[in-house]
């Protein structure tokens, strides 16, 4: 998977086309990620106790890959994400600035 916790990303699609927002968490079986602030849907609790309101919850759904962009932190361009192979390590680059993310 090539966007990883913690990394800025930019929607390219859905109803949050054009925000950013930052990685929560990642499910790699999936192929979706948790970003913060977008794809929010809104769940009606119940109440728990007697006397207590209920209340309404924002919720974050998970958005499936495809559907963003990495911010790179270098140029600060959203772009695609490849690899380079060197001393046996695997890093992500930049394929706008070719710099190491």
């Amino acid at each position: 998977m090539k966007i990883k916790k913690g990394d800025q990303v930019l929607i390219v699609k859905g109803k949050d086309k054009g925000k950013k927002g930052k990685v929560l968490k990642g499910f790699p079986k999936e192929l979706k990620v948790l970003v913060e602030g977008i794809n929010i849907k809104k769940r009606h609790r119940r109440p728990k106790k007697q006397g207590e309101k209920g209340q309404v919850v924002e919720i974050f759904l998970p958005l499936f890959i495809s559907n963003l962009k990495l911010i790179c932190p270098k140029c600060g361009k959203p772009s695609k994400v490849g690899y380079k192979i060197s001393d046996k390590k695997k890093y992500r680059i930049c394929k706008n600035c070719g710099e190491e993310i």
